[in-house]
């Protein structure tokens, strides 16, 4: 009896990695583009990101005051879009190709989500230069997650996530890796 035991563990062992609890997936990617301060420069920056993904971009507020900008809290200082399912992961690999294929292991953190910037908005495929915009690049941040986060996230009943359920810098290189054909320098 104890030796099946010990066989269906060491099996569970081995196959740890055919678990679907264990996969890995995109939960979100946000776009954001931070301006500084509201007016035109804030609205070429929510046309910028509406004709990138469809959506209709959220402006994002201050939190603090900060006296040398001339930023008050509150005031109105970026715009951001947050995608999510099949759209998220179009974005994303066309994110991608804009940094050519190519991310630093600095760009994941200890979470295992990841952000990078693409510089201007022109590398992005299928976007062409408008000169009422001029040069502007923006943000994108990638919410990597599995199965059973929620348990963490909901109101009623939360609970922990156990160690080896959490996604490790490591995982989330193998994953951007394999799913999309990273280079990590």
């Amino acid at each position: 009896m104890a030796k099946d035991t010990k066989e269906s563990t060491s099996k569970s062992k081995n196959n740890k990695e055919a678990n679907p609890m264990r996969d890995i997936f995109v939960e979100k990617v946000t776009l954001n583009i931070g301006v500084g301060q509201a007016g035109i420069a804030l609205e070429n920056a929510k046309g910028l990101l509406k004709e990138i993904t469809g959506r209709t971009p959220v402006e994002t507020l201050a939190k603090v005051r900060n006296p040398v900008f001339k930023i008050k809290k509150g005031d109105p200082i970026g715009a951001k879009v947050t995608l999510r399912k099949s759209v998220a992961v179009d974005i994303l690999k066309k994110s991608l190709k804009a940094r050519k294929n190519k991310l630093s292991r600095k760009m994941f953190d200890r979470f295992g989500n990841l952000s990078f910037g693409v510089s201007e908005y022109i590398d992005f495929p299928g976007i062409k230069y408008n000169p009422k915009l001029g040069m502007m690049g923006f943000d994108v941040c990638v919410t990597l997650s599995r199965p059973g986060r929620r348990v963490n996230l909901r109101k009623r009943r939360k609970g922990k996530i156990g160690k080896n359920h959490r996604i490790t810098p490591e995982h989330a290189m193998e994953f951007m890796k394999k799913e999309f054909g990273v280079e990590i320098i």
